[in-house]
């Protein structure tokens, strides 16, 4: 091998090219003896894989096993959100406390949640009657449990002042409503005012999140109601933490539920939806219940995709079988990896429903690339030389592109992911990447040489019988010789490469070629290129945030039902924040009372400290002191019926004669707009800073914010990690690659896709949430898949001009590009028909995925690689140079032996 050291070159520009082609020649050398391992020993590489599918197959089959623990699979697994909750609960059981934490989906412990509508017009006030038959109704439910029965006051959270189940303020006034009209009084004696309600008892309480759809009474200073929509009521069980408390408050829950849908059919003017603590859970795992059949369908549809896309007219060089094989080949890899991750403890859930789809598109991928590399092999080699050859073709790319895969994902797998659902997705997907490979080179290689082996035999591609000479096929029918042409009618005598007449790459050569080369093409293709990245830019500056758990649910689900009203009708006030202050606090001072005040402006307080300023008002009494401020506390306000249950949010500490108050909480809650998601991710934001600066130490925290604390976390994860591949990419194909060039176009092309992706799909009404993380991850891997064999073949050609080049490269690749994403975009249909957020989201984001990367391949590269570097010109004088060379040979070799001159 030797180099010739261009005049103005650095000796090591010199040396770094002679390390790539030392390096590149090395792996197809490597693959090339594995492609001669496989195609001496192919039962070998075929009876290994199918032991390995059929040993964990059936493992997987007996050790299946869903997720149960919803919050641990998409709430971060490390976040200040959990700390918090942590504090909260050592200083108040948020099981006693979950009653005034109201959370619209995400209350902790068990409880059956009910919202009563009332038709368009109507006001639920007046009809209290029937709303308080379906308490009794829930209150009387049993539920049996070895030979005992279950009521609602057995399993009930206990107030501790009573000892009295603890029910929601909003039937204390319902109670009042009726007691109204059976004594004949009209509603307006009985003032129910919105969000501030006094009760019979003379508690002031808040309603604002079990009253909705409120109507107020025109120019009311006091916001009296005049009409509501909706009311929502709870009913929380209490939780001890054992195994048969917990399974009976399930199966109470299980009866709550049937309660509710049978009550719906008995009262037809109001409408009942119900929710209870394992909805949630049972409405994400139905997605893949209902995607199941889909999957069968889009498996079929690939297959046959694949079947037709890998057939020839000439039965001979046709390979349907194995297009058939190839798909399969990846199916079985699929299984082997869900064997292997339900072996080692794993446990289902649905957002893994995406990994068939995404090794389909890589695995198939590899089979195209090896049945084009197969066409491009030597029809008169061995069929052992040309298995050999096809893998040194294509493996190199494959092996490169398969590395990236699993690294990303590792990545992904790796501690520093804090979402559980990602980092489960990408171990299995890091599985499933290497046993895809391992399939593809060793059980697809093994059916290759099978059909190479057939083929060199002469028989039929399909039937595999022998096929008959030209003279007997003369003497048949018509269908007959059509069924059995090998192609000696249609393939002239000197041509070289009979698998030109491959319908894909007869249209790629013959037409489209062509015409995407033409000058009159490449404007309106600069046009579309504009219009995508200026689509793809705007998307990209109104990325939402996906912490919405809905996102993951089935579409048609109770769950899905329930939140779409509430968010209509109760999203006024809600979520109500927990304030705890942890750390003894001077309540006397006026500095500490005007500090407090200033953190709950703009709330709506539930405070016993601001009740208690006002009874301090109201009764004349100073308490400027800490002796008197607590005494009058202790001895008088907290003794009083409509306080008493303010005692739940003192902590009290005495040390000898003197107490003191060494933690406390209020509740504070926001008037939120319909897009109350983010509006309550900005009151967070807000109130943790000052938990810092002021001189008030103090904490906030609600259920739902273990759920809402990972909006930068959704957004950095896919980024960093398609940062880290990018980087990964530039250092190994610069050794690999002959000229660097090839790395940026690449690294050009990939972002364009990545970032087209993004913002197109937030375009798309889909948010960032675990799955469209997943799919941005495998965008990045996706697109290089398909984008650098296309590039290093052109960066590497030798023709004259750029346009040659190109037309090259699509030929060479392009018959395996629109296979495979074809294929894969194929399949992605029936989950279109599966009544499911996360598959739409799943759907969406690969469709624009395969669409991105096809529009990049065959529209937007081969128009700008046509008049953009690297140039072909030095080729063109090096063909010139030789051709000269050769010709002064002949002259030599001419002026040397005259007397052949004149024998010629």
């Amino acid at each position: 091998m030797c180099f010739l050291r261009r005049p103005g070159a650095p000796a090591s520009w010199i040396w770094w090219r002679m390390l790539r082609q030392v390096l590149r020649r090395g792996l197809q050398s490597f693959c090339h003896r594995l492609g001669l391992c496989v195609s001496r020993h192919p039962v070998f590489f075929l009876t290994v894989p199918a032991v390995l599918t059929i040993t964990f197959g059936l493992s997987a089959l007996n050790r299946f096993q869903p997720e149960g623990d919803l919050e641990r699979l998409v709430a971060p697994s490390h976040s200040l959100a959990k700390i918090e909750r942590s504090l909260a609960s050592s200083l108040f059981p948020l099981d006693q406390s979950k009653s005034q934490l109201y959370s619209d989906l995400h209350t902790p412990g068990r409880y059956g949640r009910v919202i009563l509508l009332s038709p368009p017009g109507d006001n639920i006030l007046l009809q209290v009657e029937g709303i308080l038959q379906t308490h009794r109704a829930v209150l009387e439910m049993k539920v049996n449990h070895k030979g005992y029965n279950y009521t609602f006051s057995h399993l009930c959270v206990l107030r501790n002042q009573d000892k009295k189940c603890v029910l929601d303020d909003i039937i204390s006034v319902l109670e009042d409503l009726r007691q109204a009209a059976v004594s004949n009084k009209t509603t307006a004696r009985v003032q129910v005012r919105y969000p501030n309600t006094k009760l019979k008892d003379g508690r002031n309480s808040f309603i604002g999140h079990q009253l909705g759809g409120v109507v107020e009474v025109p120019n009311s200073k006091d916001q009296r109601v005049k009409s509501a929509r909706a009311i929502q009521i709870t009913y929380y069980l209490q939780t001890y933490g054992s195994a048969i408390q917990d399974l009976i408050g399930e199966k109470w829950e299980n009866e709550f539920c049937k309660l509710m849908r049978k009550l719906q059919e008995e009262h037809q003017d109001l409408q009942l939806y119900s929710l209870a603590s394992f909805s949630l859970w049972r409405d994400f795992h139905k997605t893949s219940i209902l995607a199941r059949s889909k999957v069968l369908v889009s498996l079929m549809l690939i297959l046959t995709t694949a079947t037709l896309s890998s057939s020839m007219k000439d039965c001979l060089r046709g390979k349907p079988f194995l297009g058939l094989l190839g798909v399969l080949t990846v199916c079985i890899s699929i299984i082997t990896a869900a064997g292997i991750f339900f072996i080692t403890d794993g446990k289902y859930n649905s957002t893994l429903l995406g990994i068939p789809f995404f090794a389909m598109g890589h695995g198939t991928k590899g089979v195209f690339e090896l049945l084009s590399g197969w066409r491009r092999t030597k029809e008169n080699l061995p069929f052992k030389d040309r298995v050999a050859d096809a893998y040194s073709d294509v493996m190199v790319t494959y092996t490169m592109t398969s590395s990236l895969y699993f690294i990303t994902f590792g990545m992904g797998a790796s501690p520093f992911t804090n979402i559980e659902a990602v980092k489960v997705f990408c171990q299995n997907m890091c599985v499933s990447i290497l046993l895809n490979y391992f399939y593809i080179f060793s059980f697809f290689g093994s059916c290759l040489v099978f059909a190479g082996q057939l083929e060199q035999n002469r028989y039929h591609s399909i039937f595999c019988c022998k096929i008959p000479s030209a003279e007997y096929l003369d003497r048949k029918p018509v269908w007959f010789q059509t069924v059995m042409s090998d192609g000696h009618q249609q393939t002239s005598h000197h041509e070289t490469n009979p698998y030109q007449h491959h319908f894909i790459q007869h249209f790629l050569r013959e037409h489209y070629n062509e015409w995407i080369t033409n000058i009159y093409v490449k404007p309106f293709v600069v046009i579309l290129y504009l219009i995508y990245a200026s689509f793809s830019f705007m998307g990209c500056l109104q990325i939402s945030d996906g912490a919405n758990i809905i996102n993951l649910l089935a579409s048609d689900s109770p769950s899905v039902s329930f939140a779409m009203v509430q968010q209509k009708y109760f999203s006024n006030y809600s979520p109500v924040i927990g304030f705890y202050v942890y750390e003894p606090l001077e309540y006397w001072n006026n500095s500490v009372q005007e500090d407090l005040r200033r953190l709950c402006s703009g709330f709506t307080a539930v405070s016993w400290v601001e009740q208690y300023y006002q009874f301090l008002k109201v009764s004349n009494i100073s308490a400027n002191n800490k002796s008197d401020f607590i005494s009058v506390l202790q001895s008088s306000f907290l003794k009083k019926p409509e306080f008493q249950h303010f005692r739940n949010d003192i902590i009290f500490s005495k040390a000898g004669d003197e107490n003191d108050i060494i933690a406390s909480r209020l509740y504070l809650v926001a008037r939120m707009s319909r897009d109350k998601q983010k509006e309550v991710i900005e009151v967070l934001e807000k109130l943790r800073p000052l938990s810092l600066s002021k001189s008030i130490r103090f904490i906030v925290f609600n259920p739902s914010f273990v759920f809402m604390d990972h909006y930068s976390l959704s957004v950095t994860v896919p980024v960093l990690i398609a940062g880290f591949g990018v980087l990964l990419l530039l250092i190994l194909t610069f050794l690999l690659v002959i000229h660097p060039l090839g790395n940026f176009w690449l690294i050009l092309s990939v972002t364009s896709i990545e970032l087209g992706v993004l913002g197109l799909m937030t375009l798309w009404n889909v948010d960032m949430d675990c799955i469209s993380i997943l799919c941005l991850i495998y965008t990045f891997n996706f697109a290089i898949d398909h984008c650098a064999p296309l590039l290093y073949t052109f960066v590497l050609a030798t023709e004259h001009t750029r346009t040659q080049c190109i037309k090259s490269s699509l030929q060479e690749h392009g018959t395996a590009i629109l296979q495979n994403v074809t294929s894969f975009l194929i399949g992605l249909v029936p989950l279109l028909f599966v009544p499911s957020n996360l598959t739409f989201t799943l759907f969406k984001c690969l469709l624009l995925t395969g669409s991105c990367t096809l529009l990049h391949c065959f529209v937007i590269l081969p128009v700008f690689l046509t008049f953009f570097p690297p140039s072909k010109k030095h080729h063109k004088k090096k063909k010139r140079g030789k051709r000269k060379e050769r010709e002064e040979i002949e002259c030599i070799e001419i002026q040397e032996n005259p007397d052949h001159v004149t024998t010629v």
